[in-house]
This record gives structure tokens, sequence and C-alpha cells, in this order.
């Protein structure tokens, strides 16, 4: 084997696994435990309502078109103080997922409507969506039983039947 091929295929090993490794991972640990603790205000203000989605869920570009628009979040009115949008903002888009390369943010700039959701829910019927206990799937604590912490392993999720 010629010498610059195999010098070659390792770099290009090397460059796919450091991508690999470094793509937010859903699952196996607490998301939350790779960002530190989330502001109090998150805590507090966003988690009230629903759970406090961890910041790898959407691009950067999506927390901002999000926090631009609490007067009409998804139905509510979730305005805060400017002071308080430009403290959630910094946190969020600094943890935020990396943008897609082909397709950009979901559509709505809704969790569920992203490419990797639907494909990790794809075997989940729409009669488990409609079960009055799950209801929408934006209500991840339904099934995750630890999604409130920021774990959303496979190895404990409870559907309910």
């Amino acid at each position: 084997m010629n010498l610059r091929f195999a010098i070659a295929g390792a770099g290009a090993a090397a460059a796919l696994c450091g991508a690999l490794l470094s793509a937010p991972v859903f699952g196996e640990e607490s998301e939350q435990a790779s960002m530190g603790t989330p502001p109090l205000q998150y805590r507090q203000e966003c988690a009230a309502c629903h759970i406090a989605y961890p910041p790898g869920m959407l691009p950067a570009e999506s927390w901002r078109r999000i926090l631009n628009g609490l007067d009409h979040h998804f139905g509510t009115n979730a305005s805060l103080d400017l002071a308080s949008v430009k403290q959630l903002e910094s946190w969020l888009v600094t943890h935020a997922a990396r943008p897609a390369p082909a397709g950009g943010a979901p559509p709505e700039d809704r969790i569920t409507r992203s490419t990797w959701f639907m494909a990790e829910h794809d075997e989940i019927t729409a009669s488990t969506w409609r079960h009055p206990a799950v209801r929408s799937a934006s209500n991840c604590a339904a099934c995750h039983t630890r999604a409130d912490q920021g774990n959303f392993d496979e190895r404990i999720i409870r559907i309910p039947r």
C-alpha cells in the first residue's frame, strides 16, 4: 500500500472520529452534565410551563428567534425583561446544536419537527402520541423519566400504554 494513501486514510478516519465524538448525543448521559447548571432564570421561567429543554436540541438561530418572539411563544405570552432575555440567549446560544449541514433549523423552530427528533421517534405510533398521559410530542417527560435532568437515555424510557 502506498504510504501517502495510508496516511491520508488515517487522517480521514481521525477526522471522522473527531466529528462523531463532538456531535451532540442525547441519551447516554445527562445532557445537562455536559453544559453545567442551566441559569436559574431558565429553570424558573422556561421550566414553569415545560421541561427546560437542553440547548443542544436546537441550533443557535432557533433559540434567537424563540427568545425574540416570547410575546407569542407557541400561543403564550412568555415575555421577559431584556436583561433576562440576553442572559438566556447567551447560555442557550453557547450550548446550542451546531447548524445542520443541510436543511437548517427545524420548521417553526420546533424541536419535535427537527430531523433528528423525527428519526429518533419514528417507531412511536400515532396512538401513543394521542395517549392521555402523552398528548404531545413536546411532552418529553411523559416517556423520558429523567427529561427534567436532561437525560434522554433510551434505557430509562417508560412509554405509557
